[in-house]
């Protein structure tokens, strides 16, 4: 193998020669378009150090993130999706199942389990924007619904990370219903006198965002997330008005009370841990 010098970018312009550098090594900022070396934007946590831009991040990476080193244990990975109404659009759903379980490593959507934050046990689930864009099917409502059920037979606190373009359409009602299923066990939760954080991700839209992402006990989002339910263009030809710059946006609705706090990636289990605290005295 080859040895390699350690170099400052600056030392490689002032020589004046070509240096070949592989290409997985430097990324383009999808925002500001600034030229990012990989290796610092990932121990940044995926955002960009020059414009604070938040990429989009898989589910075990939010997991990784979220809880304490090596503390996190998966559970329900087995639970995978079936097609009972045999949908096919371009290609059979279970086509597409297939596809997508091999480029997310995920029997579907979703990932939860239990971990540590900042020494806290927790229950966390996350939802995987790589997986047919975290859409909610029968799936996620079941394992979501386990992962409330834990909870609150353990009287721990419930971490969720949304991250969904809605309902999945391939499963039709029965990805609808989990609206209710997940809403109803939420409800329990609270009686039960259970803590609940929901964190908004970019995006968090359609279903998700009208069932369990917005029944946090304490609502985070990260820095302008998109939030919503139906897209500005649906919105603007039903209401037939002008919509304020920006009105889907996390800092938007924290201003109306929708949100409580838009809080960086760096110091979302700073904030969560703190909320864990309050909540226990």
């Amino acid at each position: 193998m080859a040895q390699t010098t350690e170099r400052t970018w600056d030392d490689v312009l002032g020589t004046g020669n070509r240096v070949d550098v592989p290409a997985d090594q430097w990324m383009r900022c999808s925002v500001c378009e600034r030229m990012l070396f990989r290796k610092l934007w990932e121990e940044n946590l995926c955002v960009c150090a020059e414009c604070g831009h938040h990429s989009r991040v898989s589910a075990p990476q939010r997991c990784e993130q979220l809880c304490d080193p090596g503390s996190f244990e998966a559970k329900w990975t087995d639970v995978g999706p079936s097609d009972p109404l045999k949908f096919k659009d371009v290609k059979s759903y279970r086509e597409r199942i297939k596809a997508e379980q091999k480029k997310a490593s995920l029997s579907d959507a979703i990932l939860a389990g239990t971990g540590y934050i900042k020494g806290r046990r927790a229950v966390i689930a996350a939802l995987d924007p790589n997986f047919m864009m975290g859409s909610m099917g029968s799936v996620v409502g079941e394992v979501l619904t386990r992962s409330i059920e834990l909870a609150m037979e353990h009287d721990w606190p419930l971490v969720t990370v949304a991250c969904s373009g809605g309902a999945r359409m391939q499963e039709s009602g029965l990805s609808l219903m989990q609206m209710a299923k997940t809403s109803a066990a939420l409800a329990q939760f609270d009686d039960a006198g259970g803590l609940y954080v929901s964190v908004l991700t970019d995006p968090t839209t359609g279903g998700v965002t009208a069932s369990f992402a917005m029944l946090g006990d304490v609502i985070f989002a990260e820095p302008k997330a998109l939030i919503g339910f139906a897209g500005p263009r649906v919105i603007v030809n039903t209401v037939k008005q002008d919509l304020p710059e920006g009105f889907q946006r996390a800092e938007f609705l924290v201003e109306k009370g929708f949100v409580d706090r838009v809080v960086a990636r760096a110091d979302l289990r700073s904030e969560i841990s703190r909320v864990i605290d309050y909540a226990s005295k």
